[in-house]
């Protein structure tokens, strides 16, 4: 089968977050199945020798620039310019500003030429690059949707994370009328959890819903050697997206604090690249570490007593708690961290809500080896068992070929 892939985020290194890497792992399943074509777009940060090892990996790569920020018309007249792009087209400037037109010709020669059998949009905001007419020419036309910009925005809401509560509020029965026009265009939805299709069943109408869950490399995230003990915390993600700094902050400002009255010597470690201002000052706080891109996550999990996911907002799969569980750290996460993971029955990971739950799950652990070296038992063999990028593969493939 010939399969067109469009990519906005450039997936390589597989190591920079979670749309990169489900990106990745899943290419590198059907390119040794299938002959892939990857179209994607290159920000500056992209080496020469990133594209070159990308390259390996498909029959053909095809990158463009990627747009910056800096294109968009600044200030409030651009503002109020894209909303009202957004009123007339029905798209969110999110995605639009992403529809470079050489893009969209190369797409266009591409499809029109006869030269695939399948496209796949590798995260919901591609569908921008996919014409109605596309399902005529092509026999599956898939979107990964990774999750729902509208579920997103109300969990910002209801939590009250979002960065312009007001902006947010306008947008949000446009972003409810976006997805339901866009999925219309797609033979297939693929998504990552049970709750993402409970989600997207009222609008996908007719059109198949898959679920195609996350994995993990297991050579990269081996099972770590010895427990180290001690008390101290991790916590790994993309330190510039919006939920990952609202975790960062809420663990180095109200959890930890309180942590380490009963544990004065607890530390806390925020292992990820490009972190924010808001989360470089964090480094300032007793006991806190921001690393920035690290050479080895892997070295910095197995380093940790416990992994921390207390993540408020953000839905699908983490990817940071399933390597955590893969490299045998035992996990205390949100119902938000632990989304799509069987943990209870048996316990595999400790759940909490409040930061007083969080300080009492931890407590549990830095005293407890014995309940430190189950749970990282129970996790490893959870996701070896369900949750490895082959088997994530084998079940997209089957979307595709099926």
């Amino acid at each position: 089968m010939r399969i067109l892939m469009i990519s906005a985020t450039f997936p390589y290194p597989p190591s920079l977050g979670g749309t990169q890497i489900r990106t990745f792992y899943l290419l590198q399943y059907l390119a040794q199945r299938h002959t892939v074509t990857l179209v994607t777009q290159r920000s500056p940060e992209v080496s020469d020798d990133d594209v070159a090892t990308l390259a390996g990996y498909v029959d053909q790569l095809v990158c463009f620039p990627k747009p910056t920020v800096a294109d968009l018309q600044p200030g409030l007249p651009g503002k109020i310019h894209r909303f009202a792009q957004f009123l007339a087209t029905g798209t969110p400037p999110s995605t639009t500003y992403l529809a470079t037109p050489a893009m969209q010709r190369w797409i266009d020669d591409w499809v029109e030429g006869g030269h695939c059998d399948a496209i796949t949009c590798e995260h919901s905001v591609n569908e921008v690059f996919v014409r109605p007419h596309y399902r005529q020419r092509v026999g599956k036309v898939v979107v990964d949707i990774h999750s729902s910009l509208y579920g997103t925005l109300v969990n910002q809401l209801d939590t009250g994370t979002a960065e312009k509560p007001l902006r947010d509020r306008l947008n949000l029965g446009l972003m409810r009328r976006y997805e339901r026009r866009y999925v219309q265009k797609f033979s297939d939805l693929v998504l990552t959890t049970e709750e993402d299709r409970q989600f997207f069943q009222p609008i996908a109408g007719s059109t198949p819903l898959h679920l195609v869950p996350n994995g993990v490399d297991l050579e990269q995230f081996p099972y770590r050697p010895t427990d180290p003990g001690g008390h101290s915390l991790v916590f790994v993600g993309a330190m510039d997206y919006i939920a990952n700094v609202d975790t960062a902050q809420y663990l180095a400002q109200d959890i930890l604090p309180t942590l380490r009255r009963r544990y004065p010597g607890a530390t806390l470690h925020l292992v990820g690249s490009k972190p924010t201002a808001a989360v470089q000052e964090l480094g300032q706080l007793p006991g806190v570490t921001v690393t920035g891109r690290v050479p080895s996550v892997v070295e910095y999990l197995h380093r940790a007593t416990v992994c921390v996911v207390p993540m408020r907002i953000g839905f699908g799969i983490k990817n940071k708690t399933l390597e955590a569980m893969a490299a045998g750290v035992p996990v205390v996460a949100s119902d938000r961290g632990l989304e799509g993971l069987a943990i209870d029955q048996p316990q595999r990971a400790l759940r909490a809500t409040t930061t007083g739950d969080y300080v009492t799950a931890i407590g549990h652990l830095f005293d407890q080896p014995a309940l430190r070296a189950t749970l990282a038992q129970r996790g490893r063999e959870l996701i070896e068992a369900t949750f490895t990028w082959e088997r994530a593969g084998q079940a997209y493939d089957t979307v595709l070929t099926a």
